[in-house]
């Protein structure tokens, strides 16, 4: 059930919570918008995240928010943090990969839940961290594991891009359970977090937090392991946020691009707000640089 209707013309688009982290799907001429929870107490200004939220809609104004969906305690072998993460629809499920802190650490670690429905409730698919620190090459960043995005090919094959300050790939096993082979490292100019993929006519775009406060930048291949070619910034600094993590989707004919800055009253940096503006595709297939807006989309025609 739904427990909270909205109709907002421009951005940003939820304005009864503060969100961040925005990964969205489209299923059955709905659209659906996963975020993370900025929830900060008072005078506090510092990251305070421990669930996700969820909401639907059909034209990108009328938004329902259903309560909710999956919070980091529900893995039962973390901590807390809900950081960013990704959901996907496959073979009639769908599934929430998330980033948190493992318990017993301060590492992250990448955990992935599922449903029979795109508004949950999830559970833990594994009971067990699908991505540990200790599975990764040798660092010493405790953040390193944040920020999955997760792409299922045309040919059912599905990939994970994820990483803090350096950006990884794996590839995933048919049940997108467990990781199939070793994990790779991407050499992306000026990565910070907020990896991105997907792809269209052929070609792979990966956009993601680029140097600090963060643009969103990208770069493309022809094929998932690379090389990846930069094509530059997509997205400039939102102004009065740091992070930046970017979502496309097309929707009715049309692509979207969802992003997060700190425009709502009292917002900033650790309360942030999830925005979406159009996104443009160039005859040679780049990306035309992304218009953050005020005014927003006003609804897919």
């Amino acid at each position: 059930m739904a427990s909270n209707f909205m109709i907002t013309e421009g951005n940003p688009i939820i304005r009864n919570h503060y969100t961040a982290d925005p990964t969205v799907l489209v299923h059955n001429g709905s659209i659906y918008l996963y975020t993370g929870h900025d929830d900060p107490p008072a005078g506090v200004d510092d990251y305070h995240m421990h669930d996700w939220l969820c909401f639907s809609s059909t034209d990108l104004v009328h938004w329902n928010e259903h309560p909710f969906p999956l919070k980091a305690t529900d893995f039962s072998w973390a901590s807390g943090d809900a950081y960013a993460s990704k959901v996907i629809g496959y073979r009639g499920r769908f599934c929430w990969f998330v980033s948190v802190t493992h318990a017993g650490g301060p590492h992250k670690a990448i955990g992935v839940a599922v449903s029979d429905n795109p508004v949950g409730p999830f559970r833990d698919a594994r009971g067990a961290a699908l991505i540990t620190h200790d599975m990764l090459p040798p660092t010493d960043n405790e953040k390193a594991n944040l920020d999955p995005t997760v792409l299922v090919d045309d040919d059912g094959a599905a990939y994970m891009f994820w990483g803090n300050g350096q950006c990884y790939f794996a590839r995933l096993t048919g049940d997108l359970t467990a990781l199939e082979g070793e994990i790779a490292v991407v050499d992306l100019p000026g990565f910070s977090e907020g990896a991105h993929i997907h792809k269209r006519d052929g070609i792979y775009y990966l956009a993601y937090g680029y140097g600090y406060p963060e643009k969103v930048a990208y770069a493309t291949s022809r094929k998932i392991e690379g090389p990846w070619e930069f094509r530059g910034i997509l997205n400039e600094i939102a102004g009065n946020c740091a992070t930046n993590r970017p979502a496309v989707v097309d929707f009715r004919g049309e692509s979207y691009f969802f992003y997060h800055n700190g425009a709502l009253p009292g917002g900033g940096s650790h309360r942030r707000s999830v925005c979406v503006d159009r996104l443009y595709y160039e005859e040679d297939g780049s990306l035309r640089r992304v218009v953050m807006t005020t005014e927003g989309v006003r609804g897919s025609r």
